[in-house]
């Protein structure tokens, strides 16, 4: 009797331990800690219309997120996403208003868009053996400059009323549709990469590429195919942001790529590749919107709120090194 107590303790003790190791609890109690503050500094936080405000304004950084976690578990970076975004979007507008496509099929176009540029960005990292940094930099422009060739500079306006429910409408008269449209591609996300070779292959890349080109693995592939995930979501975030805007902006999603990869790294997804999990991405999307409805708010400014997001990554990133060196 005695000794099963004894085993039983022990269990509980390792059990507690095993906890204490996972990342996502330490990204769980992180973003409560962070709630519990926001409610205390602020009575109309834990409000219904705030929490909805919370959940709509992170749908649109949460799907962009959602690809960028893809490529940063290959130990990838994708800068390009805030300007892939942007052309998709003024593109959409454009076959709408200018050229009497349907929205559906502007919303096609918008994600065929995406795609190309995610394959160009994949194909010159995974053929050419190029820096994913460099490519997706210079990446930035070349999509951003192509959206202000487009517009002139200027937004496209004349939309349809209908496109209008992907950004401002609701499902059942509960919950925004944009959060919907953002929980289903968590869910690909999540099949994808815990149910399918794919998502392994992806996870092995990251860890140790040489093991999974001696395994006989096509490594090419399964680094291209993240970045045309990456491209897809953001075309997705610009079919959100240009019906919620209801306009084509060829300046739209300018700093997104920051915000994207604050979320990935706050969920706990190692810079360096190879570990994470879609569902911290997740979490830390909603640990960025939190912060800044918290600090708006409270009359924080605009200006000191970028200085402390920009802290919160630099922290995220460190603790994220300091345990790939243990």
């Amino acid at each position: 009797m005695g000794k099963t107590v004894f085993s039983e303790s022990k269990n509980i003790q390792f059990n507690f331990k095993e906890i204490f190791k996972n990342q996502f609890f330490w990204t769980f109690s992180g973003f409560l800690a962070l709630c519990l503050l926001m409610i205390v500094f602020s009575d109309k936080f834990l409000t219904y219309s705030n929490m909805i405000n919370v959940l709509r304004q992170i749908s649109i950084n949460g799907v962009i997120a959602a690809g960028m976690t893809f490529v940063i578990l290959t130990s990838g970076i994708d800068l390009s996403v805030g300007s892939v975004m942007a052309f998709s979007g003024t593109i959409m507008a454009g076959a709408m208003v200018n050229w009497g496509l349907s929205p559906i099929l502007a919303v096609v176009i918008g994600i065929c868009i995406g795609l190309i540029f995610g394959l160009i960005n994949g194909s010159l990292v995974a053929f050419l053996k190029m820096p994913a940094i460099i490519v997706t930099l210079a990446m930035m422009e070349v999509p951003r400059g192509l959206a202000l060739l487009y517009t002139g500079g200027y937004p496209l306006s004349g939309i349809p009323e209908s496109f209008a429910v992907l950004g401002r409408g609701y499902w059942f008269n509960i919950i925004p549709v944009p959060v919907v449209i953002m929980l289903f591609v968590y869910l690909i996300a999540y099949l994808i990469l815990n149910h399918l070779p794919m998502g392994r292959y992806i996870y092995a890349i990251g860890g140790n590429e040489e093991a999974v080109r001696l395994s006989g693995i096509n490594v090419r592939l399964y680094k291209i195919i993240p970045f045309v995930i990456s491209g897809i979501t953001a075309s997705v975030s610009g079919v959100l942001i240009t019906s919620r805007l209801m306009s084509g902006q060829p300046m739209v999603g300018t700093g997104f790529e920051l915000d994207a990869i604050a979320a990935v790294v706050l969920g706990g997804t190692d810079i360096a590749g190879g570990r994470g999990q879609i569902i911290g991405t997740l979490l830390g999307a909603l640990i960025l919107g939190v912060l800044n409805n918290g600090l708006n708010l409270m009359g924080i400014s605009p200006y000191a709120q970028r200085v402390v997001k920009g802290l919160i990554i630099v922290i995220a990133v460190y603790f994220s090194s300091r345990k790939n060196n243990k």
